[in-house]
């Protein structure tokens, strides 16, 4: 049987509406958080759970 895990708010620490297993793998996934109202992107492999974080876009110059 897989072991289940709920998934935690990188932000606040809370859990999330989310469950994964242990054979879940995520690449850059939404993941919202219903008390902080935050959403960040998230990869998640064997319950471990990393936060992408993306550089800011930068204007253009000509």
């Amino acid at each position: 049987m897989c072991k289940t895990e709920w998934i935690r708010c990188p932000i606040c620490g809370n859990k999330t509406r989310l469950q994964i297993r242990t054979d879940t793998e995520l690449k850059n996934f939404p993941l919202y958080c219903p008390k902080c109202k935050q959403e960040t992107l998230i990869e998640a492999r064997n319950l471990q759970i990393t936060v992408i974080t993306e550089p800011d876009a930068q204007t253009q110059s000509r």
